[in-house]
């Protein structure tokens, strides 16, 4: 049964539709202050390779979330708008427990985020050991987002799947005071307060958001708070300082894998208990996490053709995770530096780019495992310190001529990684190091009128993260290696005078040494290298403003993925899954939708379809397609021209489809499935004041 906020009950919503349709003809908006006019699009600059150019003019695979993606959704997560980006597919194994998968990367993540380095306003999110606590950043803490897909190593570093540039600020922002509240299903509130300060020299942003959700499924239920800071500083008319501060708390129980029957009878269930090993309720399954992250990013211009920025933060994660197999307690703190010179000239008909940096990270991890009696931390088990350590030098340059542009890249990659387990007994010091790792990349492209053309390679690598070398409550596994990958893809993108918008790439990726996790009885994961695949895939991206005028804007978009990713020599023990599928991935993904505003109403209808995915690497289980279907509308005033009242509604899952969102690949028994939501209600109701 849908367990419903009050303010969607079926009267109440029936009233607030009559009265949106209403105001449709009724009411006119002058221009918000912190948006876009109606009728004009965002012009959008992508900072990815340091190119600092518009996306239809951007000679590379990128996708962007930005503001006008992300108010087509709820405010619950950023997940159904970065699933409208080709090649890319955001995941949820349960409310609070995110995977990113850019073109496959997430066969090697159980959960979290591995192979893909972040980066939140110019700092190195991802820790040295390789994971990314994504989850604990919110729907708010997200002011554009841009996708690199493929290797990002010549600029970037470790990681084959891609690059995350996460910005939390946008860069119209006027001093006002905002709060925003949002209820829904299952017990969704969502609670949203900032203060935006400045002037022309300086801008701070002070923001607090606490989110809180009974969930869809038993024992799901998810709490999250997070306060930052953030802010941007003139010093003088040379050099700008950009600040970051973060503090973030996020509780969320975890229900547990199902098996295809259990998923069927019923899908809102949590893992049951199976002989002796206990369910998730009983075992009180949960992440209980808390996230510092400090830092700041100082551009300085030299002169007209030399500018540097360094970067240099510091982070600290506590981590505590009662599971079915045990409880675990990890403190993760880090630090880094990031620093990037810029050298640009024009001489004759030339342009020239050319950038140089380093970036440096070091970790000092420890991971306890204690026994989990039902959620208690009991006899400690196993006690590991680790050092991490990484450091790569980069270089790029940028020829342009005559439409012509030639870029080529490389970076020289440095790992190493020192374990010793002090628990039950002092071992011996282990140490993993990967020296000298060259990722180059070259990209040919040529501007044809209106018309982008682009191709090029790129290699990357990926070493073995922390908790794949020691995974929890797993023996030490030194012997794995990183994976190496490389990738040849070709695109072409225009806009035309009219808005149209159109991107396509093709690209074809070999992973050698690939890494593949695997499951025991009691869900816990290990690792093994195994063999090499072949990713091939078209990746399409269509917007159109049908209509534009002053107040008024008509759009529809639309994207479509198809992969094709296959083992090519990939043998354990006595079988043999060369030539089979690549499990977790569908072949065809579209995510489409329309979309108007005129005047003071807006409103959207989207949809999103996933094709059938094997579930394994034998290809013997498979989860099924599904449609989703939502919509959002929203109306908004301005009163005495500095106060604005924002009110909107919509609905996810329409066709109420039974599907599993974050399946857990190659799970031990056939345990695969983590129903996602069914369908469900949200409703929204913002204020914002602006003063001088």
């Amino acid at each position: 049964m849908c367990h419903d906020n009050p303010l969607l009950n079926f009267r109440p919503l029936r009233f607030f539709l009559f009265f949106l349709l209403l105001s449709y003809n009724t009411v006119l908006i002058a221009q918000s202050k912190d948006t876009t006019l109606p009728g004009e699009l965002e012009e959008v600059i992508i900072r990815a390779y340091e190119q600092g150019k518009n996306l239809h003019r951007l000679p590379a695979a990128v996708g962007y979330v930005g503001n006008a993606e992300l108010k087509r959704f709820n405010t619950a997560s950023i997940l159904m708008a970065v699933n409208t980006t080709p090649g890319v597919r955001m995941e949820e194994r349960s409310p609070g427990s995110y995977r990113i998968n850019i073109r496959g990367s997430a066969l090697r993540a159980p959960f979290g985020v591995r192979n893909v380095k972040v980066y939140f306003n110019e700092l190195p999110y991802t820790d040295p050991g390789g994971h990314t606590y994504l989850n604990q950043l919110g729907f708010y803490d997200f002011g554009s987002l841009e996708i690199i897909k493929g290797p990002g190593s010549s600029l970037y570093g470790s990681g084959t799947g891609g690059v995350l540039l996460i910005e939390s600020m946008t860069a119209n922002a006027l001093p006002s005071v905002q709060v925003e509240y949002t209820g829904g299903s299952f017990g969704y509130n969502h609670l949203f307060g900032a203060v935006n300060l400045g002037d022309e020299h300086h801008t701070s942003r002070f923001a607090l958001h606490h989110l809180q959700t009974e969930g869809y499924r038993d024992h799901a239920s998810v709490e999250r708070t997070v306060f930052n800071w953030n802010g941007k500083f003139n010093l003088g008319s040379k050099t700008q300082l950009k600040t970051s501060f973060l503090l973030g708390d996020l509780q969320y129980q975890t229900p547990g894998a199902l098996k295809l029957d259990e998923f069927k009878i019923n899908p809102r269930s949590s893992r049951p208990r199976v002989g002796t090993v206990a369910g998730s309720a009983e075992k009180q399954a949960a992440i209980m996490q808390k996230t510092f992250l400090a830092g700041a990013s100082l551009l300085h211009v030299m002169d007209s053709n030399f500018q540097n920025r360094i970067s240099i933060y510091g982070m600290f994660t506590e981590l505590n995770n009662p599971s079915i197999r045990n409880y675990g307690k990890n403190k993760d703190p880090h630090t880094g530096i990031r620093n990037t010179l810029h050298y640009q000239r024009t001489f004759n008909r030339m342009h020239l780019d050319l950038d140089v940096g380093a970036e440096v990270q070091i970790g000092f991890p420890t991971v306890d495992i204690h026994v989990n009696n039902n959620g208690n931390a009991e006899t400690l088990q196993s006690h590991d310190e680790l050092d991490t350590r990484q450091h790569f030098f980069f270089g790029q340059s940028t020829l342009a001529y005559s439409g012509w542009s030639l870029t080529a890249g490389l970076s020289i990659n440095n790992y190493k990684l020192s374990l010793q387990r002090f628990s039950p007994s002092a071992g011996p010091m282990l140490r993993k190091e990967f020296k000298n790792v060259l990722a180059p990349r070259i990209v040919l492209s040529k501007q044809l009128n209106q018309f982008l053309v682009y191709g090029g390679a790129a290699r990357g690598f990926s070493p073995p993260a922390t908790s794949e070398l020691a995974p929890s409550g797993s023996a030490i596994n030194t012997s794995l290696e990183p994976e190496y990958g490389m990738n040849y893809d070709a695109g072409i993108k225009t806009k035309k005078a009219n808005g149209l918008l159109i991107d396509i790439n093709a690209f074809h990726f070999i992973l050698e040494n690939t890494l593949v996790q695997r499951r025991d009885a009691a869900g816990g994961e290990f690792f093994i290298n195994s063999g090499s695949a072949k990713q091939s895939g078209i990746e399409t991206s269509i917007s159109f403003p049908f209509k534009q005028q002053k107040l008024q804007r008509y759009m529809a978009w639309v994207s479509h993925t198809w992969h094709h990713f296959r083992y090519v020599d990939f043998k354990q023990v006595n079988n043999d899954f060369s030539g089979k599928q690549m499990p977790g991935n569908p072949k065809h993904t579209i995510a489409s939708g329309i979309e108007m505003q005129r005047a003071a109403f807006s409103a959207n209808i989207n949809y999103f379809f996933a094709g059938k995915l094997p579930l394994n690497d034998a290809n013997s289980a498979y989860a099924d397609a599904y449609h989703l279907l939502g919509f959002k509308m929203g109306w908004e005033k301005m009163v005495n021209r500095s106060f604005i009242i924002k009110i909107s509604t919509g609905a996810e899952n329409i066709l109420n489809q039974v599907y599993s969102l974050g399946n857990d690949i190659n799970g031990f028994g056939g345990r695969y499935y983590n129903a996602a939501p069914g369908r469900n209600f949200f409703a929204s109701v913002a204020l914002q004041w602006f003063y001088k």
